[in-house]
C-alpha cells in the first residue's frame, strides 16, 4: 500500500521516466482499484467508523454531528489503508479524513516519525497541525505532532527534533527536505504520507521536486493520500506515479464542482468606484466575518488602511510579512479579534476559517481554480455563505464568464438587497 519561498531554483521537474520513484513504489503491495466518480451522501455518524473512543470525545468537544459527504466516503477508505486520491469543493472536511485515519491506525513509537503531511504554504501547515492536535488530545499513549516551514531559523526546528521527535510531521517541503537532507530530520519509519493542497505542490517543478525527494527518503510500504478541490487530468496522472492502485473519490466531479449553499453575485463597476462601493457593502449587509482578496501587496495594505481609518475591525496579512506575524493575525482573525480580513492569493487556498460567511474579490483571481478556492472560503462544510466579485475589466468579465461555463453556475448581478438567511446560517 500505499510553499513556501524555494530557495533552490534549478531543481529538475519531476519524469515519467523516473526510474527510482517508480522502483520505490514498484514493491509495494497492491490494494482495491476501484474508482468513484459520483458518490452518495449516507445518514451516518461518525460512531459507525469504529473510531477509538478517545477520537469519538475529541469529535464530540469539537460540534461535529455527522460526516460530510467526502468523510463518509473516504474515511474508510483511508482507516482501511488504502492509498487515497481525494478531489471535493472548499469547506467539505478533507482534512478530518486523514487526520482521523491517521490517528486511529498510528503506532507511536518515541524517536520516530510515523507519518509526513506536506502542504503548500506556512498557514496550511499551522492549520493542520492545529487539526492533528484538536482531535488527538485524549489519546494514550500521546500522539506528538511539529510543524516545519520556512520563516522560522532552522536552528528553532533542530532544537525540537533534538529535543523530542514528533511522531507527526506537518510541514512545507522546502523545509521538510532542507532537515532531511542535512539528516535532522529521519523519515524511514514512515507509514502515512500525505500531500493536502495536492495540485498546488505538484503542478509546479520545484516544490514537485522537493516532494519526489521527501518522498524517496520514506519506505517503500506505506499508505500515500492526496487532496485537493481542483484537480486536473495532469495532476491526477502524477499523483498516481506516487501510489498503487488508489481508491478515487472525485465529489462533483467534472463540470458540476460549483458550491452548493454558497450565493454567487458580480458587480459591475470602475476602478475608481470600488472603495466606496465595499464600504457601502459592509455598512450595510449582515455578517459574522468577511475576508476580501485583492490581487498585490501594496493594494492589500492600502485598503486595509482605508477600512481601519473608518473604524472598521480589519487586519491585513499578506506574504512580506514575517512568519511569526502571519501566524498571530491569522490566529487572531480565526477568534474574531477581527472581522474582516484583507488579503492576497496567500490565503485563497486551504485556510480554513470556519465563521466566515462573506467573500468579496476586490481584484478577480488569475483563473477559474483560483476563483473556486477563494470563494470556498465561505460556506464552509456545507453552510451557507455570499461571494460578491467586483468586475471592472473585459478580463474579469471573461473570467466571470469561463467561471460560469465551467463551474456549471449562474451568477447573478448584485441586487439592492439581499435576504440573510439566504447567506447567514440561523
Amino acid at each position: 500500500m500505499s510553499g513556501d519561498e524555494i530557495d533552490i531554483n534549478d531543481l529538475a521537474a519531476y519524469s515519467d521516466d523516473d526510474e527510482d520513484l517508480n522502483e520505490h513504489e514498484k514493491e509495494k503491495e497492491t490494494s482495491n482499484g476501484k474508482k468513484d466518480t459520483h458518490v452518495g451522501v449516507h445518514s451516518a455518524g461518525f460512531r459507525e467508523f469504529l473510531l477509538k473512543s478517545e477520537l469519538l470525545r475529541a469529535i464530540e468537544d469539537i460540534g461535529f454531528e455527522h460526516p460530510s459527504e467526502v468523510q463518509q466516503e473516504c474515511i474508510p477508505q483511508a482507516m482501511y489503508g488504502s492509498d487515497l486520491i481525494c478531489q471535493a469543493k472548499s469547506g467539505m472536511g478533507k482534512t478530518a479524513v486523514f487526520v482521523l485515519s491517521i490517528l486511529q491506525n498510528i503506532s507511536p513509537i518515541n524517536g520516530q516519525v510515523s507519518c509526513v503531511v506536506l502542504c503548500p504554504v506556512r498557514e496550511l501547515a499551522e492549520q493542520v497541525k492545529r487539526v492533528f492536535e484538536a482531535f488527538q488530545k485524549y489519546l494514550d499513549p500521546p500522539v506528538r505532532t511539529h510543524a516545519f516551514y520556512g520563516g522560522i531559523h532552522a536552528e528553532e526546528d533542530r532544537k525540537v527534533l533534538q529535543e523530542g521527535v514528533p511522531h507527526i510531521v506537518v510541514g512545507t517541503p522546502g523545509r521538510v527536505l532542507q532537515l532531511t537532507k542535512e539528516g535532522a530530520l529521519d523519515l524511514k519509519n514512515v507509514k502515512f504520507f500525505v500531500l493536502d493542497e495536492c495540485d498546488r505542490m505538484l503542478e509546479s517543478n520545484d516544490m514537485r521536486s522537493d516532494v519526489q525527494k521527501i518522498f524517496l527518503k520514506t519506505p517503500k510500504s506505506k499508505q500515500v493520500m492526496m487532496f485537493s478541490a481542483t484537480l486536473s487530468d495532469e495532476i491526477k496522472r502524477i499523483c498516481k506515479k506516487f501510489m498503487v492502485n488508489p481508491k478515487e473519490v472525485y465529489i462533483n466531479d467534472g463540470a458540476k464542482l460549483n458550491l452548493a449553499g454558497l450565493q454567487q453575485y458580480y458587480l459591475n463597476l470602475e476602478e475608481s468606484q470600488k472603495n466606496r462601493r465595499l464600504v457601502e457593502t459592509i455598512d450595510n449587509i449582515q455578517f459574522n466575518q468577511m475576508v476580501i482578496f485583492v490581487k498585490t501587496i501594496p493594494r492589500a495594505e492600502t485598503l486595509e488602511k482605508l477600512l481601519v481609518k473608518r473604524n472598521l475591525p480589519t487586519i491585513v496579512v499578506h506574504g512580506r510579512m514575517d512568519q511569526k506575524q502571519r501566524i498571530d493575525r491569522y490566529s487572531k482573525f480565526k477568534k474574531l479579534y477581527w472581522r474582516i480580513l484583507v488579503t492576497t492569493e496567500l490565503l485563497g487556498r486551504g485556510a480554513d476559517f470556519e465563521r466566515v460567511n462573506i467573500v468579496i474579490n476586490y481584484d478577480m483571481p488569475k483563473d477559474v481554480e483560483s476563483y473556486l478556492h477563494r470563494v470556498g472560503r465561505a460556506g464552509r462544510f456545507g453552510t451557507k455563505g455570499l461571494a460578491i466579485s467586483y468586475i471592472s475589466t473585459k478580463e474579469d468579465k471573461d473570467l466571470l464568464d469561463e467561471v460560469q461555463k465551467k463551474l456549471v453556475v449562474e451568477i447573478k448581478e448584485l441586487p439592492n438587497d439581499i435576504d440573510p438567511s439566504t447567506y447567514m446560517t440561523s
